[in-house]
Protein backbone atom coordinates (compact mmCIF):
# COMPACT_ATOMS: atom_id res chain seq x y z
CA UNK A 1 0.00 0.00 0.00
CA UNK A 2 1.37 3.25 -1.04
CA UNK A 3 0.34 6.71 -0.30
CA UNK A 4 0.34 10.64 -2.12
CA UNK A 5 -1.86 13.49 -1.62
CA UNK A 6 -3.20 13.41 -5.33
CA UNK A 7 -3.68 10.66 -7.56
CA UNK A 8 -4.31 12.00 -10.69
CA UNK A 9 -5.90 8.81 -13.15
CA UNK A 10 -4.64 9.46 -16.24
CA UNK A 11 -1.96 11.19 -18.37
CA UNK A 12 -3.90 13.42 -20.88
CA UNK A 13 -3.46 16.85 -21.40
CA UNK A 14 -6.18 17.64 -18.56
CA UNK A 15 -4.01 14.79 -16.17
CA UNK A 16 -0.74 16.24 -16.78
CA UNK A 17 -1.65 20.01 -16.65
CA UNK A 18 -2.97 19.20 -13.14
CA UNK A 19 -0.06 17.29 -11.79
CA UNK A 20 2.34 19.94 -13.17
CA UNK A 21 0.31 22.35 -11.65
CA UNK A 22 -0.03 21.40 -8.18
CA UNK A 23 3.56 19.68 -8.11
CA UNK A 24 4.72 22.99 -8.73
CA UNK A 25 2.77 24.54 -5.87
CA UNK A 26 4.39 21.94 -3.81
CA UNK A 27 1.45 19.24 -3.63
CA UNK A 28 2.84 15.65 -3.95
CA UNK A 29 0.98 14.05 -7.10
CA UNK A 30 1.10 10.48 -8.57
CA UNK A 31 -0.43 10.64 -12.45
CA UNK A 32 -1.03 7.14 -13.64
CA UNK A 33 -1.03 6.70 -17.38
CA UNK A 34 -2.04 3.04 -18.49
CA UNK A 35 -0.07 3.61 -22.05
CA UNK A 36 3.89 3.23 -21.75
CA UNK A 37 3.99 6.23 -24.35
CA UNK A 38 2.05 9.11 -25.50
CA UNK A 39 2.59 8.07 -29.70
CA UNK A 40 -1.40 7.68 -30.51
CA UNK A 41 -2.80 9.02 -33.70
CA UNK A 42 -6.16 10.74 -33.87
CA UNK A 43 -6.59 12.48 -30.31
CA UNK A 44 -7.36 16.17 -29.93
CA UNK A 45 -4.79 18.68 -32.05
CA UNK A 46 -6.09 21.43 -31.41
CA UNK A 47 -4.49 23.73 -29.14
CA UNK A 48 -6.41 27.09 -28.10
CA UNK A 49 -5.33 30.68 -27.58
CA UNK A 50 -6.46 29.62 -23.95
CA UNK A 51 -3.66 26.38 -23.73
CA UNK A 52 -0.83 28.70 -25.35
CA UNK A 53 -1.58 31.61 -22.89
CA UNK A 54 -0.86 28.76 -20.05
CA UNK A 55 2.31 27.70 -21.84
CA UNK A 56 3.17 31.25 -21.47
CA UNK A 57 2.59 31.44 -17.65
CA UNK A 58 4.33 28.28 -17.34
CA UNK A 59 7.55 29.19 -18.48
CA UNK A 60 7.48 26.56 -21.64
CA UNK A 61 5.91 28.80 -24.04
CA UNK A 62 9.23 29.10 -26.41
CA UNK A 63 9.69 25.51 -26.33
CA UNK A 64 5.90 24.68 -27.34
CA UNK A 65 6.72 27.28 -30.18
CA UNK A 66 10.13 25.27 -31.05
CA UNK A 67 7.35 21.94 -31.91
CA UNK A 68 6.26 21.45 -35.62
CA UNK A 69 2.78 23.25 -35.78
CA UNK A 70 0.66 24.53 -38.06
CA UNK A 71 -2.26 27.51 -37.39
CA UNK A 72 -5.57 28.12 -37.97
CA UNK A 73 -7.33 31.90 -38.10
CA UNK A 74 -10.69 30.84 -38.67
CA UNK A 75 -13.67 28.41 -37.19
CA UNK A 76 -15.61 27.17 -40.04
CA UNK A 77 -17.99 24.22 -40.83
CA UNK A 78 -18.97 22.72 -44.04
CA UNK A 79 -22.20 23.61 -44.79
CA UNK A 80 -22.98 22.56 -48.56
CA UNK A 81 -21.70 20.11 -50.73
CA UNK A 82 -20.69 22.95 -53.03
CA UNK A 83 -18.07 23.88 -50.77
CA UNK A 84 -20.05 26.18 -49.12
CA UNK A 85 -18.46 26.94 -45.35
CA UNK A 86 -19.70 29.26 -42.47
CA UNK A 87 -17.18 30.66 -40.14
CA UNK A 88 -18.55 30.58 -37.04
CA UNK A 89 -15.65 32.34 -35.33
CA UNK A 90 -12.35 34.54 -36.02
CA UNK A 91 -9.51 35.06 -34.24
CA UNK A 92 -8.17 38.26 -35.65
CA UNK A 93 -9.70 39.98 -33.42
CA UNK A 94 -8.45 38.70 -30.34
CA UNK A 95 -6.63 40.66 -27.73
CA UNK A 96 -3.10 39.22 -26.55
CA UNK A 97 -0.62 37.47 -28.43
CA UNK A 98 -1.93 34.48 -30.14
CA UNK A 99 -5.00 35.06 -32.73
CA UNK A 100 -4.54 31.46 -33.84
CA UNK A 101 -5.41 27.80 -32.74
CA UNK A 102 -2.27 25.93 -33.12
CA UNK A 103 -2.40 22.27 -35.03
CA UNK A 104 0.18 20.27 -32.71
CA UNK A 105 0.43 16.42 -32.62
CA UNK A 106 -0.99 15.51 -28.65
CA UNK A 107 2.13 13.36 -28.09
CA UNK A 108 3.96 16.48 -28.76
CA UNK A 109 2.46 18.32 -25.86
CA UNK A 110 1.94 15.69 -23.85
CA UNK A 111 5.86 15.04 -23.94
CA UNK A 112 6.40 18.30 -23.15
CA UNK A 113 4.63 18.71 -19.94
CA UNK A 114 6.19 15.46 -18.68
CA UNK A 115 9.77 16.70 -19.48
CA UNK A 116 8.73 19.95 -17.41
CA UNK A 117 7.05 17.38 -14.95
CA UNK A 118 10.08 15.31 -14.15
CA UNK A 119 12.22 18.37 -12.95
CA UNK A 120 9.48 18.54 -9.78
CA UNK A 121 10.51 16.70 -6.68
CA UNK A 122 6.72 16.31 -5.87
CA UNK A 123 5.45 15.02 -9.73
CA UNK A 124 5.85 11.28 -9.67
CA UNK A 125 4.58 9.83 -13.39
CA UNK A 126 3.75 6.32 -13.74
CA UNK A 127 3.60 5.09 -17.56
CA UNK A 128 2.33 1.40 -17.78
CA UNK A 129 0.14 1.47 -14.70
CA UNK A 130 -3.49 1.20 -15.36
CA UNK A 131 -5.99 2.26 -12.42
CA UNK A 132 -8.13 -1.04 -12.55
CA UNK A 133 -10.54 -0.13 -9.75
CA UNK A 134 -11.35 2.36 -6.72
CA UNK A 135 -11.11 1.87 -3.35
CA UNK A 136 -14.07 2.97 -1.27
CA UNK A 137 -13.27 3.51 2.35
CA UNK A 138 -15.57 5.25 5.16
CA UNK A 139 -17.85 6.73 2.41
CA UNK A 140 -15.27 7.99 0.62
CA UNK A 141 -12.86 7.14 -2.72
CA UNK A 142 -9.29 6.52 -0.73
CA UNK A 143 -7.45 5.76 -3.76
CA UNK A 144 -6.81 3.56 -6.33
CA UNK A 145 -6.19 0.14 -7.35
CA UNK A 146 -3.61 -0.34 -10.29
CA UNK A 147 -2.02 -2.98 -12.81
CA UNK A 148 1.48 -2.72 -14.03
CA UNK A 149 2.49 -4.43 -17.24
CA UNK A 150 4.08 -7.51 -15.05
CA UNK A 151 0.55 -8.35 -13.99
CA UNK A 152 1.53 -6.83 -10.58
CA UNK A 153 -1.61 -5.35 -8.45
CA UNK A 154 -0.94 -2.34 -6.09
CA UNK A 155 -3.34 0.29 -4.45
CA UNK A 156 -2.64 4.09 -3.99
CA UNK A 157 -4.25 5.70 -1.26
CA UNK A 158 -4.59 9.49 -1.99
CA UNK A 159 -6.73 12.73 0.38
CA UNK A 160 -8.00 13.25 -3.51
CA UNK A 161 -8.24 11.25 -6.26
CA UNK A 162 -9.33 13.37 -9.83
CA UNK A 163 -10.66 11.32 -12.91
CA UNK A 164 -8.69 12.75 -15.61
CA UNK A 165 -9.20 9.71 -17.67
CA UNK A 166 -11.63 10.54 -20.41
CA UNK A 167 -15.22 9.03 -21.37
CA UNK A 168 -14.41 5.88 -20.17
CA UNK A 169 -13.84 6.53 -16.67
CA UNK A 170 -13.80 4.56 -13.67
CA UNK A 171 -15.94 7.15 -12.50
CA UNK A 172 -18.37 7.36 -14.42
CA UNK A 173 -19.43 3.63 -13.06
CA UNK A 174 -20.48 5.87 -10.50
CA UNK A 175 -24.29 5.95 -10.09
CA UNK A 176 -24.19 9.01 -7.63
CA UNK A 177 -22.68 10.97 -10.46
CA UNK A 178 -25.18 10.62 -12.98
CA UNK A 179 -24.74 11.04 -15.97
CA UNK A 180 -26.63 12.44 -18.43
CA UNK A 181 -26.99 11.82 -21.83
CA UNK A 182 -27.59 13.99 -25.37
CA UNK A 183 -28.43 12.77 -28.59
CA UNK A 184 -25.51 12.56 -30.87
CA UNK A 185 -26.12 12.05 -35.06
CA UNK A 186 -22.56 11.23 -35.88
CA UNK A 187 -19.64 9.02 -35.49
CA UNK A 188 -16.17 9.44 -36.74
CA UNK A 189 -13.79 7.76 -38.93
CA UNK A 190 -10.09 8.95 -38.66
CA UNK A 191 -7.54 7.88 -41.26
CA UNK A 192 -4.06 9.40 -42.98
CA UNK A 193 -3.49 10.62 -46.37
CA UNK A 194 -0.41 12.11 -48.14
CA UNK A 195 0.26 15.43 -48.56
CA UNK A 196 1.61 17.52 -51.14
CA UNK A 197 3.11 21.16 -51.06
CA UNK A 198 0.61 22.07 -53.54
CA UNK A 199 -2.52 21.38 -51.04
CA UNK A 200 -4.37 23.72 -49.32
CA UNK A 201 -2.96 24.36 -46.06
CA UNK A 202 -4.54 24.35 -42.09
CA UNK A 203 -7.70 22.84 -41.61
CA UNK A 204 -9.83 21.96 -44.97
CA UNK A 205 -13.20 21.01 -44.49
CA UNK A 206 -15.90 20.18 -47.39
CA UNK A 207 -19.69 17.83 -47.15
CA UNK A 208 -19.80 14.76 -49.46
CA UNK A 209 -22.71 12.27 -49.60
CA UNK A 210 -24.38 11.87 -46.23
CA UNK A 211 -20.66 12.29 -44.32
CA UNK A 212 -18.47 15.75 -44.19
CA UNK A 213 -14.99 15.42 -43.54
CA UNK A 214 -12.42 17.60 -41.86
CA UNK A 215 -8.76 17.48 -43.16
CA UNK A 216 -5.87 18.86 -40.79
CA UNK A 217 -2.77 19.62 -42.20
CA UNK A 218 0.56 17.97 -40.36
CA UNK A 219 3.27 19.34 -43.26
CA UNK A 220 3.69 16.03 -44.89
CA UNK A 221 0.44 14.10 -43.83
CA UNK A 222 -3.31 15.35 -44.18
CA UNK A 223 -5.13 13.94 -40.82
CA UNK A 224 -8.24 13.20 -41.61
CA UNK A 225 -11.35 12.47 -39.97
CA UNK A 226 -15.19 11.53 -41.76
CA UNK A 227 -18.20 11.99 -39.88
CA UNK A 228 -20.82 9.48 -40.83
CA UNK A 229 -24.59 9.29 -39.39
CA UNK A 230 -24.95 7.38 -36.08
CA UNK A 231 -24.25 3.48 -36.05
CA UNK A 232 -23.38 3.35 -40.23
CA UNK A 233 -20.07 1.98 -39.76
CA UNK A 234 -20.93 -1.66 -40.59
CA UNK A 235 -22.81 -0.74 -43.47
CA UNK A 236 -20.54 1.79 -44.84
CA UNK A 237 -17.86 -0.74 -44.72
CA UNK A 238 -19.49 -3.03 -46.50
CA UNK A 239 -20.48 -1.30 -49.38
CA UNK A 240 -16.46 -1.18 -49.97
CA UNK A 241 -13.44 1.12 -49.62
CA UNK A 242 -13.43 1.62 -53.81
CA UNK A 243 -16.91 3.50 -53.67
CA UNK A 244 -15.77 5.46 -49.97
CA UNK A 245 -12.44 6.31 -51.62
CA UNK A 246 -14.43 7.76 -54.80
CA UNK A 247 -17.05 9.48 -52.58
CA UNK A 248 -14.04 11.27 -50.71
CA UNK A 249 -12.13 12.12 -53.74
CA UNK A 250 -15.24 13.88 -55.43
CA UNK A 251 -15.04 15.96 -52.24
CA UNK A 252 -11.44 16.86 -52.13
CA UNK A 253 -10.94 16.37 -55.92
CA UNK A 254 -6.90 18.11 -55.70
CA UNK A 255 -6.14 14.67 -53.58
CA UNK A 256 -6.26 12.70 -57.25
CA UNK A 257 -4.67 9.86 -56.74
CA UNK A 258 -3.48 9.68 -53.51
CA UNK A 259 -6.91 8.29 -51.78
CA UNK A 260 -5.69 5.00 -52.98
CA UNK A 261 -3.32 5.39 -50.60
CA UNK A 262 -5.99 4.32 -48.37
CA UNK A 263 -5.48 0.55 -48.99
CA UNK A 264 -7.35 -1.20 -46.31
CA UNK A 265 -10.20 -0.48 -43.72
CA UNK A 266 -7.93 -1.29 -40.75
CA UNK A 267 -6.16 2.28 -42.04
CA UNK A 268 -9.92 3.64 -40.56
CA UNK A 269 -10.46 4.23 -37.21
CA UNK A 270 -13.93 4.58 -35.57
CA UNK A 271 -14.60 7.04 -32.98
CA UNK A 272 -17.80 6.23 -31.22
CA UNK A 273 -18.50 9.95 -31.10
CA UNK A 274 -20.68 10.95 -27.56
CA UNK A 275 -21.79 14.27 -26.00
CA UNK A 276 -22.46 13.79 -22.25
CA UNK A 277 -21.84 15.32 -18.79
CA UNK A 278 -22.29 14.61 -15.32
CA UNK A 279 -24.77 16.06 -12.97
CA UNK A 280 -22.05 15.57 -9.98
CA UNK A 281 -18.66 15.96 -11.04
CA UNK A 282 -17.38 14.93 -7.60
CA UNK A 283 -18.09 12.84 -4.43
CA UNK A 284 -15.95 13.29 -1.11
CA UNK A 285 -12.51 12.25 -2.02
CA UNK A 286 -12.86 11.94 -5.73
CA UNK A 287 -12.76 14.88 -8.26
CA UNK A 288 -14.14 14.36 -12.69
CA UNK A 289 -12.93 16.57 -14.95
CA UNK A 290 -12.22 16.76 -18.74
CA UNK A 291 -14.12 13.96 -20.49
CA UNK A 292 -14.48 12.16 -17.50
CA UNK A 293 -16.94 15.02 -16.37
CA UNK A 294 -18.31 15.61 -19.78
CA UNK A 295 -17.53 14.01 -23.42
CA UNK A 296 -17.56 16.59 -26.04
CA UNK A 297 -18.33 16.24 -29.47
CA UNK A 298 -15.36 16.38 -31.92
CA UNK A 299 -17.10 19.81 -33.58
CA UNK A 300 -15.15 23.27 -33.09
CA UNK A 301 -12.48 20.42 -31.97
CA UNK A 302 -12.49 22.00 -28.17
CA UNK A 303 -12.59 19.36 -25.88
CA UNK A 304 -8.76 19.32 -25.17
CA UNK A 305 -8.77 22.98 -24.52
CA UNK A 306 -11.67 22.20 -21.84
CA UNK A 307 -10.09 19.90 -20.03
CA UNK A 308 -6.60 21.81 -19.89
CA UNK A 309 -8.63 24.89 -18.36
CA UNK A 310 -10.96 22.28 -15.87
CA UNK A 311 -7.33 21.43 -14.66
CA UNK A 312 -5.96 24.94 -13.80
CA UNK A 313 -9.28 25.69 -12.30
CA UNK A 314 -8.88 22.91 -9.85
CA UNK A 315 -5.67 23.44 -9.28
CA UNK A 316 -6.06 26.92 -8.30
CA UNK A 317 -8.84 26.27 -5.85
CA UNK A 318 -7.25 23.07 -4.51
CA UNK A 319 -3.67 23.44 -4.11
CA UNK A 320 -4.03 24.81 -0.75
CA UNK A 321 -6.39 23.07 0.67
CA UNK A 322 -4.33 19.90 -0.20
CA UNK A 323 -1.40 21.41 1.12
CA UNK A 324 -3.13 21.51 4.82
CA UNK A 325 -4.82 17.94 4.14
CA UNK A 326 -8.26 19.94 4.50
CA UNK A 327 -10.25 19.15 0.84
CA UNK A 328 -13.57 19.27 1.62
CA UNK A 329 -16.99 18.74 -1.00
CA UNK A 330 -17.23 21.88 -0.83
CA UNK A 331 -13.68 23.06 -2.07
CA UNK A 332 -14.80 20.38 -4.98
CA UNK A 333 -18.27 22.05 -5.47
CA UNK A 334 -16.17 25.27 -5.87
CA UNK A 335 -14.95 23.96 -9.00
CA UNK A 336 -17.47 22.32 -10.65
CA UNK A 337 -19.15 25.84 -9.96
CA UNK A 338 -16.30 27.26 -11.79
CA UNK A 339 -16.31 25.20 -15.38
CA UNK A 340 -19.82 23.92 -15.06
CA UNK A 341 -20.62 27.07 -17.37
CA UNK A 342 -18.65 26.68 -19.95
CA UNK A 343 -18.95 23.02 -20.33
CA UNK A 344 -22.56 23.21 -20.53
CA UNK A 345 -22.60 26.60 -22.90
CA UNK A 346 -20.13 24.50 -25.57
CA UNK A 347 -22.38 21.37 -25.52
CA UNK A 348 -25.17 23.58 -26.25
CA UNK A 349 -23.28 25.29 -28.90
CA UNK A 350 -22.44 21.77 -30.23
CA UNK A 351 -25.81 20.31 -30.38
CA UNK A 352 -27.07 23.74 -32.24
CA UNK A 353 -24.41 22.77 -35.32
CA UNK A 354 -25.24 19.21 -34.93
CA UNK A 355 -29.03 20.17 -35.33
CA UNK A 356 -29.08 22.44 -37.75
CA UNK A 357 -26.42 21.66 -39.70
CA UNK A 358 -24.38 18.24 -39.46
CA UNK A 359 -27.72 16.02 -38.98
CA UNK A 360 -29.14 17.55 -42.28
CA UNK A 361 -25.85 16.97 -44.00
CA UNK A 362 -25.53 13.61 -43.09
CA UNK A 363 -29.15 12.81 -43.82
CA UNK A 364 -28.63 14.10 -47.25
CA UNK A 365 -31.32 16.70 -47.40
CA UNK A 366 -28.72 19.22 -48.86
CA UNK A 367 -28.87 19.41 -52.10
CA UNK A 368 -25.32 19.13 -54.22
CA UNK A 369 -25.86 22.40 -55.47
CA UNK A 370 -26.71 24.38 -52.78
CA UNK A 371 -25.91 25.11 -48.72
CA UNK A 372 -27.62 24.71 -45.75
CA UNK A 373 -28.84 28.01 -44.56
CA UNK A 374 -26.81 28.96 -41.59
CA UNK A 375 -28.84 29.36 -38.05
CA UNK A 376 -30.59 32.07 -37.71
CA UNK A 377 -28.67 33.14 -34.41
CA UNK A 378 -25.69 32.35 -36.03
CA UNK A 379 -26.60 34.52 -39.02
CA UNK A 380 -27.13 37.37 -36.38
CA UNK A 381 -24.67 37.35 -34.40
CA UNK A 382 -21.72 37.08 -37.36
CA UNK A 383 -23.60 40.06 -38.71
CA UNK A 384 -23.09 42.28 -35.93
CA UNK A 385 -19.77 44.36 -35.66
CA UNK A 386 -19.50 44.01 -31.32
CA UNK A 387 -21.04 40.53 -31.48
CA UNK A 388 -18.85 38.86 -34.03
CA UNK A 389 -16.19 38.70 -31.74
CA UNK A 390 -17.82 36.87 -28.78
CA UNK A 391 -18.11 33.33 -30.83
CA UNK A 392 -13.96 33.68 -31.40
CA UNK A 393 -13.07 34.76 -27.74
CA UNK A 394 -15.56 31.83 -26.58
CA UNK A 395 -13.69 29.05 -28.48
CA UNK A 396 -10.51 30.56 -27.60
CA UNK A 397 -10.82 30.97 -24.02
CA UNK A 398 -14.43 29.81 -23.00
CA UNK A 399 -16.65 31.23 -20.85
CA UNK A 400 -14.12 32.27 -18.34
CA UNK A 401 -10.82 32.60 -18.66
CA UNK A 402 -8.62 30.77 -16.39
CA UNK A 403 -5.45 31.43 -15.04
CA UNK A 404 -2.90 29.04 -12.91
CA UNK A 405 -1.89 29.35 -8.74
CA UNK A 406 1.08 32.24 -8.76
CA UNK A 407 3.14 29.37 -7.21
CA UNK A 408 2.89 27.47 -10.12
CA UNK A 409 3.99 29.98 -13.09
CA UNK A 410 7.58 30.84 -14.45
Amino acid sequence: MERTTCCVVGGGPAGMVLGLLLARCGVPVTVLEKHGDFLRDFRGDTVHPSTLSLLDDLGLGERFARLPQRHVHTVQLPIGRDGTRLTVGRFDTLPGRYKYIAMVPQWDLLNLLADEGRNELDFDLRMSTEAISLLHEDGRVAGVRYRTPDGTVGELRAALNVACDGRGSLARQLPELRLRQFRCPMDAWWFRLPRSPQDPEGLVGNAGDRFLTAMIDRGDYWQCAVMIPKGTDAERRAAGLDRFRGQFADTAPWLGERVHALRSWDQVQLLDVRLDRLRHWHLPGLLCIGDAAHAMSPIFGIGINLAVQDAVAAARHLAAPLMTDTVTSADLRRVQRRRWPTAAATQALQRLAHAKIISPVLAGTVSADAAQPAPRVVRAIMATPGLSRLPGYFFAYGAVRERPPPAARR
